[in-house]
């Protein structure tokens, strides 16, 4: 019988506990957790719980009578429940006037529904949703859809968005990226049957695999570079490099835009542009007027990272839907890929020639590998060790 660790309720060998921070919020969060999640080893509510000093974590599915509930919905001003739905508010408008106390209901989607349409005092409270800024990193279980999230990495989202300092929030994701590392390591180096046979479907590859398959013909892969000053210098970062590829159709896109504020001494060696062509780029504007041209309606983004469209959103560009290439490979691999190239490099993907200067032409062509690559994988039919036995 394996030994558990009475904090995280996990086996000792697998414990996160020397992992998790302590980050203080404004917002009390109050997690109502469904009885069937709290038996659940891979579950972050309690996670999240033992790293927010200002939160408590309550189990049951009917909390009629519950002072504690009764005593947060008398106060429907002050708190708002963490949960989806066509009457939720916005993020972007729930900053505007936050609310003390947030509620997160915790469970897989059909329970946590059941918990909400079970107490009526829930239904009384301002919901808030949300769109994440990537896809879930929840590896180890399967997600509905693209858009949902693990408890903690959408606890993370709603803190950083409604207090700031985002950056302090995401340190709540640590143990969790452990146990899901640790998680998949055990189950490649495992020699013994599994202990219970968790999906009982006909496999498929993973979802984000599929994603990229299903929306090969509408993707645009994009890479873009900036001028980007120390932090002390409290400069925000511009865009002064912009590529585009349509694998589908190998159309390009290029556009080297002139800097609008001063360069920065490492802008030219981190770009790999001479200081002569940046300064001699187009306008923002008709750079930016010039890739809206070149997307087509229904286009989905394909980035590595969201520095880019960071980018475009702060110069007021419409960002279409994106997909993150960089969480897909990581599925793909069952590690962490590290930058573009060496994501390509472990794929065994084959590069194209590059077509555009600088830092940004070499990697869009890698991210292009990439993209090729996991779009081959997201048609398969069966497990790559199948494959490569059959082979």
């Amino acid at each position: 019988m394996r030994s558990l660790c009475l904090r995280c309720l996990r086996p000792q060998s697998t414990c996160y506990c020397a992992r998790v921070p302590q980050v203080d919020s404004r917002t009390r969060v109050v997690f109502l957790q469904h009885p069937r999640e709290r038996r659940v080893a891979i579950g972050t509510a309690r996670m999240a719980h033992l790293s927010l000093p200002n939160s408590e974590l309550h189990v049951g599915v009917d909390f009629s009578g519950h002072a504690r509930l009764e005593a947060l919905a008398a106060h429907p001003e002050r708190v708002a429940v963490l949960f989806p739905g066509e009457e939720a508010i916005p993020i972007e408008e729930a900053r505007l006037n936050p609310p003390e106390t947030l509620i997160v209901v915790d469970g897989t989607w059909p329970l946590a529904r059941k918990l909400v349409k079970t107490n009526p005092l829930l239904a009384g409270l301002p919901r808030i949703g949300f769109v994440p800024r990537r896809p879930s990193n929840y590896r180890i279980r399967a997600e509905p859809a693209e858009h949902c999230v693990s408890t903690i990495e959408a606890v993370v989202e709603v803190l950083g968005a409604l207090e700031g300092h985002q950056e302090r929030f995401d340190t709540l994701l640590h143990p969790f990226e452990f146990m899901v590392d640790t998680q998949l390591d055990r189950q490649e180096t495992r020699t013994e049957p599994p202990r219970r046979r968790l999906y009982k479907s006909a496999w498929q590859p993973p979802l984000e695999l599929r994603t990229i398959a299903e929306n090969f013909e509408h993707l645009v892969l994009l890479y873009a570079e900036a001028n980007a000053h120390p932090a002390e210098q409290a400069l925000p970062s511009e865009l002064v490099h912009l590529v585009a590829l349509r694998p589908a159709t190998g159309e390009r896109f290029q556009a080297v835009l002139a800097p609008r504020q001063p360069l920065a001494r490492s802008t030219c060696l981190h770009v790999e542009l001479p200081e002569e062509t940046l300064r001699a780029g187009e306008p923002l504007e008709s750079g930016l007027a010039r890739f809206q041209a070149f997307l087509r309606p229904g286009d989905k983004l394909a980035v590595w990272t969201t520095f880019a469209l960071d980018l475009l959103r702060r110069d007021g560009f419409p960002v279409p839907e994106a997909l993150n290439v960089r969480l897909a490979c990581a599925r793909a691999l069952k590690s962490k890929p590290g930058g573009v190239e060496h994501g390509a490099e472990l794929l065994g993907s084959r590069l194209s020639e590059q077509w555009a200067p600088g830092r940004a032409g070499r990697r869009i062509v890698a991210l292009e590998a990439v993209v090729r690559a996991l779009d081959e994988r997201g048609r398969a039919t069966e497990p790559p060790s199948r494959q490569r036995m059959a082979s």
